[in-house]
């Protein structure tokens, strides 16, 4: 099944720094703080950034399922516009599950390749439970800023089904980026403010959209 969808969305060209955007600037300075405390390699941090892009895709799914009122301009599936339908509302929420997750299946696959290689190489695990924890404050940030922006008002579902990719997208440019600065902590602050950067910039304009 294919989708296309041709956005008409005007830029906007203001940032608006409300609560949702202070705890995300909050989460990604707690995670750099802890990272540079306990040495972090770079492949540790991807976990948690792996764990907040799942984070991203859960609660855009749940946006999807939540539509009320949306249409489906320039939105295509199979080469035709979909009726605004519940249908149509389930079978892109269902694309998108499958689509999503097998993109961090893949991702996933690499960073437990990773790890084992630094298992071998002497790697502790112990870091799991500041992951899961950095992880665990991401949550709580998405799942606020998902209450307070949650919108009643009308929404285009192809907007809502691609505009996770490209928020994630700068997020992990800069991670990936961040390889040349890895092993040092002054490394791990340069490519952790670029990656927080991308993720408030594209936080905001994801909400003003």
């Amino acid at each position: 099944m294919e989708y296309s969808f041709n956005s008409k969305v005007k830029p906007v060209n203001y940032l608006r720094f409300d609560t949702s955007t202070f705890s995300l600037v909050a989460a990604n300075a707690i995670t750099m703080i802890i990272a540079i405390l306990q040495h972090w390699s770079l492949i540790t941090i991807l976990w948690i950034y792996w764990f907040q892009s799942i984070t991203i895709g859960i609660f855009n799914f749940v946006r999807i399922l939540q539509l009320k009122k949306f249409n489906t301009e320039n939105f295509r599936m199979n080469g035709v516009q979909p009726q605004a339908t519940s249908t149509t509302k389930y079978v892109v929420a269902s694309f998108f599950a499958f689509h999503y997750g097998l993109f961090h299946f893949v991702y996933f696959i690499f960073l437990m390749v990773a790890s084992v290689a630094q298992a071998l190489k002497g790697f502790s695990f112990s870091a799991i439970w500041f992951v899961l924890l950095s992880a665990a404050i991401f949550f709580v940030n998405h799942l606020f800023s998902f209450r307070k922006n949650k919108s009643e008002k009308e929404q285009n579902i192809g907007t809502v089904l691609f505009f996770p990719y490209a928020r994630i997208i700068p997020m992990h440019l800069c991670i990936i980026f961040g390889f040349a600065f890895a092993g040092t902590s002054i490394g791990i602050i340069i490519f952790t403010a670029l990656k927080t950067v991308a993720d408030v910039v594209m936080h905001q304009v994801e909400h003003a959209m």
